[in-house]
């Protein structure tokens, strides 16, 4: 028999799974994703102008995403929201069906290898949605745990997904897209010599594993985006395609060397006071140093030495 043979890339309904700090706009990234639904597990979507299915139990839950699986109405991405209350949903079952107060109560172990298992068997009937051709996306809260790696000699925090340890790896093996969306911060040393953040308030999505979250991708993505639907959407199965590939172009120069440039070209003192007014802004916002700062304070008193002499002489 030949073999059917399907020759360059595809795109198959996307399967990601998406978490992130609180009040960050998890939810409202999902709702820029190609015709939403909302299986909704916490009334996190309520904000919203969306369409969605409340779900306060696991039953519900699965129930609708039969639903869907035999007729999607449309549809084109289910949007689970969330992921760690799903899990809690399932433990809530597991406990009822076997008359425990407490996942404890099994045994050393065994009832999260129990509860491991239950949401194994609700991930599977996702992957029938993906099946059917719909985009699946799961949205989770993050939380921060102390990590001791066999090869390291101390410990560190890093963000994961706000699950079991059993019930995580689950979700991360299962999707093509593991985003971890925060905001972008610098760590600038204070006049009193201890780091202090600044910044935070530019939101950012992480799509690449570092020390200090989780996160991947298989779609060749970069280290970090802005936190935008716009850079998700050529993923989509129902999504616009994706842009040809552009020539590489050359990188912006840091802050500190455009600012500095600008002072040389600067032909007025004027000019200088105005650079001087935005420096002092940059570096309250954590965008420059206090070492820049002053650098390019230096710079400017150099650039108004030079330039003083010549506006005093044409009066």
């Amino acid at each position: 028999m030949a073999l059917k043979i399907v020759k360059g890339r595809q795109r198959p309904p996307l399967r990601g799974v998406i978490y992130g700090v609180e009040g960050i706009g998890k939810t409202t990234l999902c709702s820029r994703f190609p015709k939403p639904l909302f299986l909704d597990t916490e009334d996190g979507s309520a904000h919203l102008d969306v369409d969605r299915v409340p779900c306060r139990t696991l039953a519900a839950l699965e129930g609708a995403m039969h639903s869907l699986y035999r007729d999607a109405e449309g549809y084109q991405t289910v949007v689970i929201d969330s992921a760690d209350w799903a899990e809690r949903m399932a433990q809530e079952q597991l406990l009822a069906t076997h008359n425990k107060r407490s996942v404890e109560e099994f045994g050393f172990g065994k009832g999260y290898v129990m509860l491991a298992e239950q949401v194994a068997r609700l991930i599977g009937v996702a992957d029938q949605l993906v099946a059917r051709g719909l985009n699946v996306i799961w949205v989770a809260h993050a939380k921060v745990v102390r990590v001791s790696p066999p090869d390291q000699t101390d410990g560190f925090d890093r963000y994961e997904l706000k699950m079991h340890k059993q019930v995580a790896p689950l979700f991360k093996e299962w999707c093509d897209l593991l985003l971890f969306l925060n905001y972008r911060t610098v760590i600038a040393e204070g006049d009193d010599g201890r780091s202090k953040g600044r910044g935070g308030k530019e939101r950012i999505m992480h799509c690449q594993r570092s020390a200090a979250w989780d996160a991947k991708n298989r779609f060749d993505m970069p280290e970090t985006l802005p936190m935008d639907a716009k850079h998700l959407l050529p993923l989509f199965a129902g999504g616009p395609a994706a842009e040809p590939v552009a020539e590489p172009q050359a990188a912006e120069p840091p802050l500190f060397d455009r600012v500095a440039a600008r002072i040389r070209e600067t032909t007025n003192v004027g000019g200088l006071g105005r650079i001087a007014d935005r420096i002092e802004i940059l570096e309250s916002e954590g965008q420059l140093t206090a070492d820049q700062a002053g650098e390019l304070s230096k710079l400017i008193d150099a650039r108004h030495n030079e330039l003083e002499p010549v506006e005093v002489a044409n009066g």
